[in-house]
């Protein structure tokens, strides 16, 4: 039996196969982040705010400084505090609705084909309703007060998670359905078992852009015929031509917006990780079937 003898200057030749692997999986993170492009992004357009307000800038066009100033001012007022409580009620109670609405009714309509024929009509007068052409009558029939505000945040919600819900229950395989029913399961262990898990990434992703919608709805309620919380707030700056507190505002709820539709994103990730993998298992074994097939 003979044994291979190396030099102490010498690397054996087993330890380099196992430090490339690790190498390139310390620099993938590094390599796909898109953190400092963002950051990148975001400076240019900094200072070409800034370079432009100072050319061409007046009374109404702050600098990208002084919004920023204005900003964190802003973030010191309790005016500020109490107009985000009372936008964020509108909110979370609106989009709370469109969540308890939209998931069963966009799974039920995936599911019975029979119940979509007779509400598909109404589900596309309401995707192509101008939802600010509704808020005049929410006015009129529930007031100026908090319902119509949350009225509106669910209508302008609602439509974006039935839609990607029913969609999501219709990409489940019908394959897995007929093998479920093959080995006798009940309707039951389908729901539970395929048509839900099946359904979760779509319904995610009907949720995180009903979340955007929601905000949208919440503002421009404000805005056009209840002059309250950060709506009410943007008027009232704007009357007054108080033009850095003004963006400023607007800078929050942009911020807002981003923030939770970050932790949308983030829960979405948590919850459908398994779909992530098995899609990039799904993709490995085409590709292997590709190159199998494929003449050598």
């Amino acid at each position: 039996m003979t044994s291979v003898s190396t030099s102490p200057g010498t690397r054996s030749p087993r330890t380099r196969p196992l430090r490339r692997p690790l190498r390139r999986r310390l620099r993938r993170p590094l390599r796909d982040a898109s953190f400092p492009y963002q950051l990148l992004t975001f400076a240019l357009f900094a200072a070409a705010w800034e370079l432009y307000a100072r050319a061409r800038g007046g009374l109404l066009l702050p600098g990208f400084g002084e919004t920023v100033r204005a900003t964190v001012v802003l973030l010191g007022d309790g005016e500020l505090w109490r107009a985000l409580f009372v936008s964020n009620q509108a909110l979370v109670l609106g989009f709370g609705i469109a969540l308890g609405v939209g998931i069963p009714a966009g799974i039920l309509l995936g599911r019975f084909r029979t119940l979509e024929r007779y509400t598909d009509v109404h589900l596309n007068i309401l995707l192509v309703t101008p939802m600010a052409a509704i808020i005049p009558l929410l006015v009129m029939w529930a007031g100026v007060g908090l319902a119509s505000r949350v009225a509106l945040v669910a209508l302008f919600s609602v439509m974006m998670v039935i839609v990607n819900s029913r969609a999501g229950v219709r990409q489940v395989d019908p394959s897995l359905i007929e093998m479920a029913r093959s080995f006798g399961a009940s309707e039951r262990r389908v729901w539970t078992r395929i048509l839900l898990p099946g359904a979760l990434p779509a319904v995610m992703t009907g949720v995180r852009l009903g979340l955007g919608r929601a905000v949208t709805g919440m503002v421009l309620v404000e805005l056009l015929m209840v002059s309250d919380g950060l709506g009410g707030l943007i008027l009232t700056y704007r009357g007054l031509l108080k033009a850095p507190p003004l963006y400023g505002t607007i800078a929050i709820v942009l911020a807002e917006a981003l923030l939770l539709i970050s932790l949308a994103r983030l829960a979405e990730n948590r919850l459908t990780r398994w779909a992530r993998t098995t899609d990039q298992a799904r993709t490995t074994d085409q590709a292997r079937t590709h190159t199998a097939r494929s003449p050598k």
